[in-house]
């Protein structure tokens, strides 16, 4: 599998992320009964570095859970040696009932991981709207789902991955296509 194009570099990843979070302010006029929830691994840190522009802009910070949707996926992958699904556990910091959950994830696809998050967040609450950020969308749904806020727009083959990187679990910032 080889790198075929970097579409964002760590300046397009930062200057993505400060437009989101002015998006995500400004339609929800300001940040008040918002939380920011990130889809383990990757969406968790771009819901950290969102919550921290957030307060930077703002002057207020908003609370960031973390959400994993292993037992949610409808294609559980990832397997422990027994056979049992490899679950790394919620972290939500306050109860979501009412609230405007904001979930965070690096890449849309298929739309069947939004799908898991949307069922893993109604059991542990009932938040009062559910919006969606992205850092990529490179389409090919096969769910009725779309992102509320979007870093970019990639266009893929189905041929082709998006690969996102980024400093705290990879060392860079970086968005690539990778051919198979």
């Amino acid at each position: 599998m080889g790198e075929k194009a970097i579409v964002l570099d760590e300046q397009a990843i930062r200057r993505a992320l400060t437009r989101i979070a002015h998006e995500i302010i400004e339609r929800n006029k300001g940040i008040e009964n918002c939380i920011l929830i990130g889809i383990r691994t990757r969406g968790i840190f771009l819901a950290r570095r969102l919550a921290e522009r957030i307060g930077q802009i703002e002057g207020n910070s908003i609370d960031v859970g973390e959400l994993d949707i292993t037992l949610y996926r409808d294609d559980l992958t990832k397997k422990t040696t027994d056979g049992q699904p490899l679950v790394k556990g919620s972290e939500i910091p306050v109860d979501i009932t009412g609230k405007k959950v904001i979930v965070i994830d690096d890449v849309l696809f298929t739309g069947r991981t939004i799908r898991a998050a949307m069922d893993a967040l109604m059991d542990l609450g009932r938040p009062n709207q559910i919006q969606l950020a992205v850092l990529v969308d490179r389409g090919h749904r096969e769910l009725p789902i779309r992102a509320d806020y979007v870093g970019k727009n990639v266009p893929t083959s189905l041929s082709e991955k998006i690969a996102v990187t980024l400093s705290e679990v990879d060392g860079i910032d970086q968005v690539s296509i990778l051919d198979n």
